[in-house]
């Protein structure tokens, strides 16, 4: 059996799911019933100063529905703990003396002067927590007061409190980042630069979710008035992949540990996060959603994964994606690929042509000897994948890659198998080759 025990800076945890800094992690019950589930570990919700914020006492969440009213969005407009500090340090100690086996982070947010990190560290330090991860990404409530993700989006101010807490701190760093930011890497540089041990991301994207057009206010609303809030969920999954990406490539920060955040609901969403170079995972969402015993599905499948590929540990696949991804301008531009429909699986419904006819290249046929019959056109197909994506059964339209020297009945031209990137191609209008 493999094992996905996870060791993240030093910080052991019997399996890398952690619940992510949010309303799952309050307070003390919640967190027991996590890790009585088997959650390998918790950041607690975002502690602050005495006295504590106050919520709004309204709608605090929102939802996007699928046609199924499957969640696949969700936003949020709550503040970090509205508990007094000591009653939350208290609950934390005592959760690490029952659970000495899982791993407890604490997650901080305090006003960006030294005093107030120099005071609340040793506090945090006493719970006997493994390590604090710094709120820099929280993107309403709290940045409006220069908190949250009005640190995270200045380099100079990240590297400025990171510096802090690991002068005053002996805990391991873990830098939250936020994602309304134009360029991730820059952030993750400014927290390697000030000694972070390591980076957790994505926290949540501004948003506003929808507008009740009967009464014209947007929502959540409170009293008839609303404010941008945070927007996680499975939705934002292609997002958080990318920038764990590029954090994990760019040489300036390769190698710095991350914790993987955002959409993560299956043992698969853990595993791509793991293969882009994730160490551990936070889940938030889903557990909302579905409750804390989704932790068994993630830990089954993740190790049943693990065994059919033949990984003993999560370090045998961690990063292994991370070379395949590339800037565009590094793509094989003579790699060529068609779409297959497999007509024993097709079910003629005919989505594919009326998308294709219509927004794409016209390279589907719609009938056969007189009868309704769909077919991939070759000559026009430019393998985009629009088919693949739309078709309501899995595997019935794939594509097929062209051989070496098989011809392009679109170009006429052959495939070609040697390595060629968009600098040196001849249709580049920069190429010396031109």
């Amino acid at each position: 059996m493999a094992d996905i025990s996870s060791n993240f800076l030093g910080i052991k945890s019997p399996n890398p799911f952690w619940l992510a800094s949010a309303p799952p992690t309050d307070k003390e019950i919640n967190v027991m019933r996590a890790f009585e589930a088997g959650w390998g570990g918790v950041v607690w919700k975002t502690l602050g100063e005495d006295p504590p914020v106050v919520n709004v006492h309204g709608p605090r969440y929102s939802t996007i529905l699928s046609s199924d009213r499957k969640v696949i969005g969700f936003n949020n407009i709550e503040l970090i703990s509205d508990r007094p500090l000591q009653q939350n340090l208290e609950e934390m100690k005592r959760v690490k003396r029952a659970f000495p086996d899982r791993a407890l982070i604490a997650s901080l947010m305090v006003p960006c002067n030294e005093d107030s990190w120099r005071n609340i560290l040793p506090q945090v330090e006493d719970t006997g927590c493994d390590g604090i991860e710094l709120n820099f990404g929280c993107p309403h409530g709290m940045s409006e007061r220069g908190m949250g993700a009005a640190v995270g989006q200045v380099p100079e101010y990240i590297q400025m409190v990171t510096e802090w807490c690991k002068k005053y701190s002996r805990l391991p760093v873990i830098v939250k980042l936020t994602p309304n930011i134009t360029d991730i890497r820059f952030p993750a540089r400014a927290a390697k630069a000030g000694g972070a041990d390591a980076v957790s991301l994505i926290n949540t994207i501004n948003s506003i979710m929808g507008v009740n057009l009967d009464r014209m206010v947007m929502h959540p609303s409170t009293d008839g008035q609303g404010s941008h809030g945070g927007y996680c969920g499975e939705a934002v999954k292609p997002i958080a992949l990318n920038m764990v990406a590029e954090i994990s490539r760019d040489p300036q920060t390769a190698g710095l540990p991350i914790s993987g955040i955002g959409g993560i609901s299956t043992w698969r969403d853990a595993a791509e996060y793991i293969a882009l170079g994730a160490g551990t995972v936070q889940v938030c969402t889903a557990a909302m959603v579905y409750g804390f015993k989704i932790i068994n599905e993630m830990c089954d499948g993740l190790s049943h994964f693990m065994d059919s590929q033949g990984y003993k540990t999560l370090d045998d696949f961690k990063g292994k994606a991370v070379p395949t991804v590339k800037n565009w301008n590094q793509l094989n531009l003579n790699h060529i690929e068609k779409a297959v429909i497999n007509q024993d699986l097709c079910i003629q419904c005919g989505r594919c042509h009326v998308v294709c006819e219509d927004t794409s290249h016209q390279a589907i046929s719609a009938s056969k000897d007189g009868k309704r019959y769909f077919e991939i056109k070759e000559e026009e197909c430019v393998g985009c994948n629009l088919c693949v994506s739309i078709c309501p059964i899995q595997d019935c339209i794939t594509m097929r890659a062209l051989a070496p020297g098989e011809i392009d009945l679109r170009t006429g031209q052959a495939a070609k198998g040697v390595y060629a990137n968009w600098t040196t191609h001849p249709n580049n209008p920069m190429s010396q080759t031109s």
